[in-house]
């Protein structure tokens, strides 16, 4: 539903709310009636209506009368954010390498607030329930990824981290304690990777690396994601590990190479 906290001056509700109503749309209801749109966003029908005739009109939304989709045009506004990025390119044929090598899936994520969001992914067969694409978010703290992001976060960031984030158990190993989790971390930050062990999902086992830009700040984090049955833990570490640690550092070079703009692999 719409926020409905208090905003700066700056706070424009209307965009926030026809943002709102894009977002009601997912892959779980690609299509909405009217009503439903009203009732994801808090928005009356009338202005739902509104809003939605006005996506319609600039041709983010589509309907037959009755239901309402988005169109191919919202990927603009996502691919707006994705050409800044030089990552997701340069760091695609590597992961192309990696997957051929390991034949397991790879991806490389960044950190958005409580989560990791997926920015580039190259998979072979499908492991997990859920469908992972480009843009996919996942709660950094039962994810590789998320754990090597989180654990070199400058401290304060961490604390607060820490203190706001909903640590939800998805499966009996999830860690759920705050200093269980700040202990995970250290130790990540330490040996200089991540391995997560079936905390997201039953038989999803991952390990992940850093990747860092030209001044040493972790901008990104790049894994390797297998069914628990095909591996495990120890053969994780001796036969993906070296794999990935190698595969990071062709991507760290490309990316010095190209003079990446560690702002925008992160923002």
């Amino acid at each position: 539903m719409v926020e409905s906290v208090d905003r700066s001056s700056d706070h424009v509700q209307s965009l926030a709310r026809g943002l709102a109503v894009i977002r009601a749309f997912s892959a779980a209801a690609p299509e909405l009636t009217l009503s439903e749109v009203a009732r994801a966003t808090g928005l009356t029908r009338a202005a739902a209506r509104r809003f939605l005739l006005t996506l319609v009109d600039l041709g983010y939304v589509r309907t037959d009368g009755r239901l309402f989709a988005l169109s191919p045009r919202v990927l603009e506004l996502g691919y707006a954010y994705l050409s800044s990025l030089s990552l997701p390119e340069v760091a695609e044929p590597h992961l192309e390498r990696l997957v051929a090598e390991v034949h397991e899936s790879a991806s490389v994520a960044v950190l958005d607030g409580e989560d990791v969001v997926y920015v580039s992914r190259v998979a072979t067969t499908r492991i997990m329930r859920v469908t992972i694409n480009i843009g996919t978010r996942f709660p950094a703290h039962c994810t590789s990824m998320g754990r090597v992001l989180l654990a070199w976060l400058p401290p304060e960031e961490l604390d607060a981290y820490l203190e706001r984030a909903e640590l939800r158990a998805f499966t009996s190993k999830t860690v759920t304690e705050p200093a269980a989790l700040r202990a995970e971390l250290a130790k990540v930050r330490s040996q200089g990777w991540s391995m997560v062990d079936q905390e997201l999902e039953e038989g999803l086992r991952s390990i992940a690396v850093p990747l860092r830009e030209r001044s040493g700040r972790v901008a990104a984090a790049m894994n390797v994601s297998s069914h628990a049955s095909r591996t495990t833990a120890e053969s994780a570490r001796r036969d993906l590990l070296p794999h990935l640690l190698a595969t990071a550092a062709r991507v760290e070079a490309d990316l010095h190479a190209t003079g990446a703009r560690g702002t925008a692999l992160s923002r």
